[in-house]
């Protein structure tokens, strides 16, 4: 009974991840259309109605914008910490009592043999939250918009078989690209996203032995590129004295086109 999952669209303009185990699947967030929702599925030759739910990271639309209709459409239950649903539900539509859950932050849920626990980060959402996925001594995180990564983070997530972790922007290309200047000061604060180097100088904080690859997640259209960040996270992991391509792998995402199924 493995673990596998697909990183199906990663980015500012839409985020989905789907994750599997022999008996459970579930889907971590919705930030696509529901038609878009059904074709990364079918490109990854998964069937969403098998999916047993989704769950909701926090309330931006690049989360949640096809939760609603793709929770309606494949009658999928949907889980949440209270403050999300709070500021998510007008924008659902209307579900159906029997498809709404809590699943509260630092909270651990089981879903068969597959353990989820959830933790807090720092963003500029009502509670947002990221997922540890535990089976059969295997775990893979979850971690993108964060406004910076706490030791209290980097405690939950440390030892990771695989990661997928935010690597948002390249500092240069945010601080001189055409975003006025309120949206920059809000991506650089402690509630806004992560760049490349702070993500590479965490997740040096947190690889171990147990590490084979990392999935760098999140990218902005507009103040990163897949080979920058690559690059950039490489050669920091480098400086603090660890090997990409002999200790573990680094792999991108993206925005419209799902990663092959990677089992850990």
């Amino acid at each position: 009974m493995t673990l596998r999952f697909s990183v199906l669209a990663s980015g500012s303009t839409g985020n989905a991840i789907y994750v599997e185990t022999a008996e459970k699947r579930l889907l971590i967030d919705a930030g696509l259309s529901g038609k878009k929702m059904d074709e990364l599925f079918k490109e990854i030759g998964r069937n969403p109605k098998e999916l047993d739910g989704i769950l909701v990271s926090h309330e931006h639309s690049d989360h949640i914008k096809g939760v609603g209709i793709f929770a309606r459409k494949h009658k999928l239950p949907i889980y949440a910490n209270e403050k999300t649903w709070l500021a998510m539900e007008s924008n659902l539509g209307a579900i159906p009592i029997d498809q709404k859950f809590t699943f509260a932050t630092e909270e651990v849920k089981s879903f068969g043999h597959l353990d989820v626990e959830s933790f807090g980060v720092s963003h500029d959402a009502a509670e947002p939250m990221f997922y540890c996925f535990h089976h059969e001594g295997k775990k893979l995180v979850l971690a993108t918009d964060m406004g910076y990564v706490s030791e209290r983070i980097k405690g939950t997530i440390k030892g990771a078989d695989m990661y997928i972790f935010e690597s948002n922007h390249d500092l240069n290309m945010l601080q001189m690209g055409r975003y006025p200047w309120n949206v920059k000061r809000r991506i650089l604060s402690d509630v806004g996203h992560v760049s490349n180097e702070d993500a590479a100088l965490a997740l040096s904080d947190v690889i171990t032995d147990n590490t084979s690859r990392i999935y760098l997640a999140h990218l902005s259209l507009d103040n990163n590129m897949k080979d920058l960040a690559r690059l950039t996270v490489e050669q920091v992991l480098k400086e603090q004295g660890m090997a990409v391509g002999e200790q573990f792998d680094l792999y991108d995402t993206d925005p419209l086109k799902p990663t092959p199924l990677a089992t850990i």
